[in-house]
């Protein structure tokens, strides 16, 4: 008897997630509906979409690519926004306290803490991945970025967007010798003052780069694995001494940080520093194509690895379309947009499609437009859990800055 109790157990919870996601489908409106009612009530929607600004390729495929595909096919008119994940939160968060339940903007470019806060203050509107016939033909369920982001649980709350890895951009005209480790990255920057610089930690391809500096100081990368208080205790010090070690070597002596990883790619682009970094291995082509970066400009990845992160698309709790939503972020799982993205004319940017749901034309598509890797699977690092980015938001400001 004893045995038949676990799966008691397992069933009524299996029970009551179903009745959970019915009951959520009902407050919706998509109680019975299949995916064909949905794109049929859609029909003719107007759509916004708040997301980061900051990056010309991005912008041009959204702008270029994706909204006349959405009003071509399903005529559903798209919107750009662009706004900072925290100051869309911050109005979602103003709204909600407000009782405005319907708002400006039906889809959120969100991922890591940002996405935290959002799920936990219970600004999305829910569970709606398991709607989307692209997410489960293409992407499926195996992944872990598909049910974790940055330690927090996604619960279908969001939809995973790409997949990129950390990189630096340097100017080979005035790096012989690029860096090939975090030490060889500082000494660089002690021996050539005022050449280097990284973003405020506010920034989050700053804190990205601090993240960096923690794997550097850590004796094995799992040591991180999950949130380890006890880990940012012991090596709180050697964290900060390390980052306070090149400070004044810094451009404008480390007294002022680029405010965003923009304002870094124009010092870059300025030719005030050498160097340049970022989420997206391939962003360097389409800048140096376009004339931004310099002709010369080279990526490297530096040991022990390069940390992946995955970005996502969510919807909002007060969406006033979120049926439209959910066309538009599903059509943007599509192996056509997917691999559109890939294309570094535009974004240039890594996709979230499993392999071997696509067909093999579509695998020597994406082959083709990427060529070799730059970074090598032994060489990913995994994101850490959200938690270390609000710690050195904590800590760094006092630990660094003011030191």
């Amino acid at each position: 008897m004893k045995k038949v109790i676990p799966v008691i157990g397992l069933m009524a919870s299996v029970l009551l997630a179903c009745g959970q996601d019915q009951e959520k489908d009902a407050a919706h409106g998509l109680e019975g509906k299949d995916w064909d009612d949905i794109v049929s009530e859609a029909e003719g929607s107007e759509i916004g979409i708040y997301m980061w600004g900051g990056d010309d390729g991005v912008n041009q495929y959204l702008d270029e690519f994706v909204a006349p595909h959405l009003q071509q096919e399903y005529d559903i008119t798209l919107t750009r926004y662009p706004m900072d994940a925290p100051d869309f939160l911050s109005k979602l968060m103003t709204e909600k306290e407000a009782g405005q339940n319907e708002g400006s903007a039906d889809i959120l470019w969100i991922n890591g803490e940002n996405f935290r806060n959002a799920k936990n203050n219970d600004l999305l509107y829910g569970e709606f991945t398991s709607h989307l016939p692209n997410m489960e033909d293409y992407i499926g369920g195996d992944a872990p970025f598909v049910h974790f982001d940055m330690g927090t649980e996604i619960d279908g709350h969001q939809a995973p967007w790409g997949n990129v890895q950390f990189a630096f951009q340097y100017n080979a005209d005035r790096v012989e010798n690029p860096p090939e480790t975090m030490d060889d990255l500082i000494e660089w920057a002690i021996d050539n003052p005022g050449e280097f610089t990284y973003p405020s930690v506010n920034d989050f391809t700053g804190n990205a780069f601090v993240r960096h500096v923690m794997y550097h100081v850590a004796d094995d990368p799992e040591e991180l694995e999950t949130f380890n208080e006890g880990w940012l205790e012991e090596n709180k010090d050697e964290v900060f001494d390390t980052l306070r070690t090149f400070k004044e070597s810094l451009w404008r002596n480390g007294q002022t940080y680029p405010e965003s990883l923009s304002h870094l790619d124009q010092l870059y682009s300025n030719g005030e520093v050498a160097f340049t970094m970022g989420f997206n291995e391939h962003r360097a082509e389409s800048l140096i194509e376009d004339g931004i970066f310099p002709e010369a400009t080279e990526t490297v990845v530096l040991e022990p690895g390069s940390i992946s992160n995955t970005h996502y698309l969510s919807i909002p709790f007060n969406s006033p379309e979120p049926e439209a939503a959910m066309i538009a972020i599903n059509f943007m799982l599509s192996p056509e947009a997917q691999i559109k993205k890939l294309d570094p004319s535009m974004w240039g940017e890594g996709t979230v499609l499993n392999a071997e749901s696509i067909s093999e034309e579509q695998v020597q598509e994406m082959e083709q437009i990427t060529g070799p890797a730059i970074v090598e699977s032994e060489d990913i690092l995994p994101e850490l859990d959200s938690r270390y980015h609000d710690w050195i938001l904590e800590h760094w400001e006092r630990e660094v800055v003011q030191q």
